[in-house]
């Protein structure tokens, strides 16, 4: 999944008057702001943080599920606790902007990656990438870190290393944001972000665009740009960097791999080792005649996901005008072990990520989805379709595709599985109302288990952001304007 859910100003300008509206919405009962007493001071970087809330904030092992954008280094998406369950509560904060994804610290904080609709940082910048840090208990913002704008896809993709930076880039710089505390803990702790480290990516200019940035096993930082410049950085800063095909992009996320990194470009699927980057094996796909309606750029919009028996099996969905296809290679050598379209019901395709545990693959579909008419590249084929919807399961049973259940469930965030409860976790609207729902889905039949109200459109579009949820169940989901904190009862 690209995940470029960014706006321009034309956009920013509508969701910011929608941003001043919130908080005069009748939400559900169970859906409440967070204290007023809470709320961040005027300083842009810092902010109070309550002494009941620095009180429980003692490290503890924080799993790698929480810290990368799509859950594990086989971007399964999959997490091995519970969801919020049923009629879970809704708390929420206002941050400005829309957040792309959350991670946890071991502290137990939580981090956003966000954008916002107007930085002041920097001047006054219309749509300004930004690192913010929540309460953990009330989703409100504690400090704030803008980035300067490079490019689209700037401040989207990170992670969270094991000493809680945040890993990103500012154009040609690799930066990891760290944050601290400010002040005695006997009075009110303040919160501020600083640059630990930076490293300047040579050969780049300064407006690069960088599409992705992702840790392997072997402890390097693997990069590509948006025109498919594929880089690795090791734990010495040294910088090594390879150009894929002639012409190609990348637009979605990154796959790591114990040594080196899975890259879906526009046009192929690249295995690269490392550290110094080497083609592995590359396999292209079926990208169709144009960008696909519901999708971002032109060819495929899942991000590399690795299943199967010790990870053996990768899959992707390419774009194949009105039958997209499921394609599963093995991760060694590239051979095609499976190919099946990927969706039952016709005129489907996907921008998001695909979810796997075991054998098993669930994938969603966007086909129809209305993005921002700035954030897609390219004409759309066809020019007009309605979001309908779609999940279906496959599995890989003897190295065959195997469909086991589709419905026409309307996804509209990157959905998540927790195998604790073993459910599908997304929110969801319906076409004839305005409501939007969380709501979970068994994994194993597909039946909808539970639909809780979390807000209204326009004003909590979800966007197809992609949300977080911790080891105690706590799902947190960004939309147009809000960030939900969605928690068991």
């Amino acid at each position: 999944m690209s995940n470029r859910h960014l706006f321009e100003a034309g956009q920013a300008t509508t969701l910011l008057s929608a941003v001043a509206l919130v908080a005069g919405l009748s939400f559900p009962a169970n859906a409440t702001p967070s204290p007023a007493g809470n709320l961040p001071s005027t300083t842009p970087s810092l902010t109070t943080l309550s002494p009941s809330t620095t009180s429980s904030l003692t490290p503890a092992f924080s799993p790698t599920n929480v810290r990368l954008m799509h859950r594990d280094m086989n971007s399964s998406d999959t997490l091995p606790w519970a969801g919020p369950g049923n009629n879970p509560s809704v708390t929420f904060s206002i941050p400005f902007g829309a957040c792309s994804t959350a991670f946890q610290t071991s502290t137990k904080m939580t981090i956003a990656l966000c954008t916002k609709y107007v930085g002041l940082q920097h001047g006054i910048t219309p749509i300004a990438p930004t690192v913010v840090l929540m309460d953990p208990r009330t989703a409100q913002p504690l400090a704030t870190w803008e980035l300067h704008k490079n490019g689209l896809l700037g401040g989207v993709y990170g992670y969270l290393d094991e000493q809680d930076r945040v890993v990103m880039t500012e154009g040609n710089k690799l930066l990891k944001i760290a944050f601290r505390a400010v002040g005695r803990p006997s009075t009110n702790r303040h919160w501020e972000f600083y640059v630990a480290e930076s490293t300047t990516i040579p050969g780049l200019p300064e407006t690069v665009s960088i599409a992705g940035v992702i840790p392997d096993g072997a402890g390097n930082t693997w990069f590509s740009t948006s025109t498919a410049l594929v880089g690795s950085i090791t734990p010495t800063g040294k910088v090594r960097t390879l150009q894929l095909g002639k012409g190609e992009r990348v637009a979605n996320g990154l796959t790591p791999r114990p040594n080196g990194v899975s890259v879906l470009t526009t046009h192929k699927l690249w295995e690269i080792s490392g550290p110094v980057p080497k083609v592995k094996w590359a396999r292209a796909y079926d990208r169709g005649r144009a960008r696909k309606a519901g999708q971002l750029s032109w060819g495929s919009g899942t991000t590399p996901t690795f299943f199967g028996p010790h990870h053996s099996r990768v899959a992707i969905v390419d774009s194949a005008d009105f039958t997209p296809h499921l394609l599963v290679f093995d991760a060694e050598t590239g051979r095609t072990i499976c190919k099946m379209p990927a969706f039952r019901a016709p005129n489907q395709g996907t921008e998001n990520s695909i979810m796997a545990h075991g054998n098993s693959l669930w994938i969603p579909s966007t086909y129809g989805f209305t993005y921002p008419k700035l954030a897609v590249e390219g004409p759309q084929f066809p020019e007009k379709a309605t979001f309908l919807g779609g999940l279906t399961r496959i599995d890989l049973v003897n190295d065959r595709c195997v469909r086991r259940w589709e419905n026409m469930h309307r996804i509209s965030t990157l959905p998540m599985l927790t195998l604790k409860d073993f459910r599908i976790w997304s929110l969801t609207t319906d076409q004839d109302s305005s409501r939007v729902w969380v709501v979970s889905v068994d994994a194993r039949t597909g039946k909808e288990t539970s639909r809780t109200p979390v807000g209204w459109l326009p004003f909590d579009e979800p966007m197809q952001l992609t949300g977080m949820i911790t080891p105690d169940g706590v799902m947190w989901q960004a939309t147009a304007t809000r960030m939900l904190r969605i928690a068991p009862q």
